[in-house]
């Protein structure tokens, strides 16, 4: 297994030239915009690259960002589960992406790969890969769905058979707002604390989901973003982003972990929409388009 600094070093070169591709991607597949750059460094250690388009053709906005920060002692949100790493140096490093399309028949997508390390003197380094990606429409396809789904299952059948429905059926019970007893989307894969069967392994599973993302997402791109669409159906995406906002900010381990560990906010949030409605006790009309909705916000087999 690689020294700890080699482990490091080969993550964060992998991140690094992913952000780049999906970039690359992102721009082509809208056509209309690029991404802008900040660079930003925390005072405790570490820093990143965060990647912003807005007002494109297709992407309303759609941010990247590339992390890797480090400290002496880790927030509440990594230790809860985990009160052996308290008193630890650590270094988190990864890449997260959402991306919020303009038309309300292009899904939003999350994606987001990160390794961990934790060390002390005279102790075995910890360590562990984490991420996935999930979909979340607002007017669902079935055929979108499966596509989704399939990439997905694609992803991990070289690491197990049981591989994918493991890791499907925790992204369904993790994009879990509770509060509203629904999916935030219609799943996808996600996996924590990846460490068995070595740095190797992990490292091999990590880069088939990030290389998988692109060719989950951008076929759906492709068939939705020259879909009609009127007042009606924006309102509707809207009314649902909130949904998103809610998940983020109430549950998500990811958004807790950087505000807690003093990152860069403005990196943190850029998951959040550019644009949201909220809407007291909003019902949409039973049997219309809007309605159909609520049968895909809960686990399903694809």
């Amino acid at each position: 297994m690689p020294e700890a600094s080699n482990r490091l070093q080969l993550v964060e070169a992998y991140l690094d030239g992913l952000q780049n591709r999906i970039c690359a991607a992102i721009e082509s597949a809208d056509g209309g915009a690029r991404f802008r750059e900040d660079l930003w460094q925390r005072n405790e250690g570490g820093g990143g690259r965060t990647r912003i388009l807005s007002d494109g053709e297709v992407f309303e906005q759609a941010g990247i960002g590339f992390s890797k920060v480090s400290g002496t002692t880790l927030p509440p949100s990594a230790t809860q589960h985990r009160p052996e790493l308290a008193g630890r140096n650590w270094t988190a490093t990864g890449v997260s992406l959402v991306f919020h399309p303009r038309n309300p028949y292009v899904p939003t997508t999350h994606m987001n790969v990160r390794f961990f390390e934790a060390r002390a003197d005279g102790k075995e380094p910890v360590w562990w890969f984490g991420g996935g990606f999930d979909l979340t429409p607002f007017y669902p396809f079935d055929e979108d769905v499966r596509h989704w789904h399939a990439v997905a299952r694609g992803v991990c059948q070289p690491f197990g058979d049981d591989v994918y429905a493991r890791y499907k059926k925790w992204c369904d019970e993790y994009f879990f707002i509770k509060h509203r007893n629904e999916t935030r989307g219609v799943g996808g894969v996600f996996f924590d604390d990846l460490h068995e069967g070595g740095f190797e392994r992990c490292f091999e599973f990590l880069r088939s989901v990030g290389d998988g993302f692109l060719d989950a997402y951008l076929p759906i791109v492709e068939r939705r973003k020259a879909n009609p669409f009127a007042e009606r159906e924006r309102e509707f995406q809207l009314y649902r982003r909130g949904r998103y906002v809610e998940f983020n900010l109430v549950y998500d381990r990811g958004t807790l972990f950087g505000l807690q560990s003093g990152g860069r906010t403005e990196s943190i949030l850029m998951s959040l929409p550019p644009r949201v409605r909220f809407e007291y006790a909003y019902e949409p009309e039973a049997g219309s388009a809007e309605a159909r909705l609520a049968d895909y916000l809960k686990p399903r087999d694809w």
